[in-house]
This record gives structure tokens, C-alpha cells and sequence, in this order.
């Protein structure tokens, strides 16, 4: 018995809850990673797992023996990684799961340059502006924009999206360009549903010592974000949108900034990846790679230095 990989199916099984899928991620036949865990347990002279139907669980005995097995197959990598190159070129592929403005406008026209620094690194990029489970879904690492709240993660902030009110020519041109809260109060809005609650999101505005939250009345809401602008180009209500996204259509002048007096809260982008894991070569260079490529966004990155002072 290969006592290394039956402690990896063992430990995959238990991130993800399903035989099935571990065996997927790690290239095996279902029958193959059954037969390690099986063996494993006769070795052991314990049960592991609790199989049924429906789900899996994890004795007491195997609860202990999975925090030992973190820990020595962490050491085992970072044993090897010490006497070879892939400190330098970690190898292997790197799941990353982030929102699809973060990937078109700051990953993907620099991904080139990744590559060529690591260029034995695969790369499966998914798009989900959703709270996700890591260790189920088999991802290394989120890049999320807002507050984390995930307890159990890792998050290192890499850099902050500035936000401000938009509203297309077609809606101003009907409904009158708002220049105060009294004004805008009477206008309606495309508002963004949270995806933790379901709920719209108000807007926090702030100018000078005013302070006020609002939460205009809405034709259209939604949770995704290609969605939300194309309703704001439509006309369909004032929005807060990131300056990087709006950016482009205010210069062809589809997009028209107002309630420029006020400005909003900015809102932190962080890196995120489990606390309980050994941090691998490849999560690392990742992370560091996009907090570089973040700091030096024009949009992204201006407030890294604030972000590293409150560090």
C-alpha cells in the first residue's frame, strides 16, 4: 500500500464529502480510491469514515487522523519542494475562482505574464460571485471583493474598488440629473441583490461629515453584475458602479457620472484560501503575482498604501 496516496484520498474524501468527486480530482477510478481507503483502515485497525446512501462522515478516530495527515503530507511537500526547482516553478494545477469583472479586467490581459513566470502551471479560472465552500469545490483560492466574512479562511487584502453613481443619457434626459440626496430621492435605481442575503443593497454616501444610507426604489434588481450595467446603459435607474467598469462608457458617453459631491464606501478585493492548509507554492506565487498585478491597477491599486498601513 502507497501509505502517501491513501493519506491524500483519504484527506480528499473528507474536504469534498464524496468519494466520487475525490476521486475525480485526483485522477483516479472511483473503485481505486475506495480500495485505498479500505486498505488504509484495515492498516490502521480503525474505521475512518462513516459511508452511507446519503452521505459521509467522519468517525472520532478519523477526525484525529485527518489533522495528522494535513500536517505530515504539508511537511512532505514542502520537504520536496526544498530539493527541487519547484520553489521557483511550482507545477500542477492551480483551481482559482473569482468574479468575471476581477477576471476580464485585471487577470486575463496580464495572465501572459503569469504564464511565462510559471510557465508548468495550469490554470482552471471559474467565474462565481457566490460564497463558496473551498475544500468541497476543489478550489486553492478565491479572490472576492467586499468585507470577508468566511472565519475559517485566510484572507490577505490586495486591493480596493472604487465606486461611484452612474446613470445613462437616456434615463437623465426623461428623469432630470439628481444633484442632492432630496433630489435623488426622487429618482429610482438599479439595485443589486447581495448574494449572502438575497437582499438589495443599500448605498452608503458620504460627503464631508454627512453622512446617509439609501435605498432608492427600483423597476429591476439583480445579483449579477454583466446584468446590472447593461440595465444602467438601458436606462432603467441610477447605479453605483466600480469607475474601472464605467470607465470605457463614460468616454463613449453612455454612462454620465452623478451626485459627483458624494462618494461612497470603497470596497476591499481580498485573496482568500483555507486556514487549516499548508499554503502550497502555487496558491503563494498566485497570490502574490495578482497582489502585484492589483497595486499596480490604476483603478484597483491606488490604495495599497493605506491598505498596508492598516495592515
Amino acid at each position: 500500500m502507497d501509505r502517501l496516496v491513501s493519506m491524500q484520498a483519504f484527506t480528499r474524501v473528507v474536504d469534498v464529502g464524496s468519494f466520487a468527486r475525490a476521486a475525480e480530482s485526483m485522477d483516479l477510478p472511483k473503485a481505486t480510491l475506495t480500495r485505498l481507503i479500505q486498505n488504509l483502515e484495515t492498516h490502521l485497525g480503525v474505521k475512518l469514515l462513516h459511508r452511507t446512501t446519503r452521505r459521509i462522515s467522519v468517525t472520532n478516530d478519523g477526525a484525529a487522523y485527518y489533522e495528522r495527515c494535513v500536517r505530515i503530507l504539508a511537511d512532505v511537500e514542502e520537504a520536496e519542494q526544498s530539493l527541487t526547482r519547484q520553489n521557483n516553478s511550482p507545477r500542477g494545477t492551480l483551481s482559482v475562482d473569482t468574479t468575471a469583472g476581477l477576471a476580464q479586467l485585471v487577470l486575463v490581459p496580464h495572465l501572459h505574464e503569469f504564464f511565462q513566470a510559471y510557465p508548468d502551471l495550469k490554470l482552471d479560472l471559474t467565474i462565481n460571485g457566490k460564497p463558496i465552500d473551498l475544500l468541497q469545490e476543489g478550489v486553492d483560492v478565491v479572490l472576492r471583493v467586499g468585507t470577508p466574512v468566511e472565519e475559517s479562511m485566510v484572507a490577505r487584502r490586495i486591493g480596493h474598488v472604487q465606486l461611484a453613481f452612474y446613470a445613462s443619457p437616456i434615463y437623465l434626459n426623461r428623469f432630470g440629473t439628481p444633484h442632492d440626496l432630496a433630489e435623488l430621492a426622487q429618482h429610482k435605481a438599479v439595485n443589486f441583490l447581495s448574494n449572502r442575503t438575497g437582499r438589495e443593497m443599500p448605498w452608503p454616501m458620504a460627503r464631508g461629515m454627512e453622512r446617509s444610507e439609501v435605498l432608492l426604489p427600483s423597476a429591476i434588481s439583480t445579483n449579477d453584475a454583466d446584468v446590472y450595467m447593461g440595465c444602467a446603459l438601458e436606462g432603467h435607474g441610477v447605479a453605483r458602479v466600480s469607475r474601472a467598469m464605467a470607465e470605457p462608457y463614460v468616454a463613449s458617453g453612455r454612462l454620465v457620472e452623478v451626485m459627483t459631491d458624494w462618494q461612497t464606501e470603497e470596497l476591499p478585493i481580498s485573496a482568500m484560501y483555507p486556514q487549516n492548509r499548508h499554503l502550497s507554492a502555487k496558491v503563494r506565487v498566485f497570490v502574490n503575482w495578482a497582489a502585484d498585478l492589483f497595486s499596480r491597477h490604476p483603478h484597483f491599486g491606488a490604495a495599497q498604501q493605506r491598505l498596508a498601513a492598516a495592515a
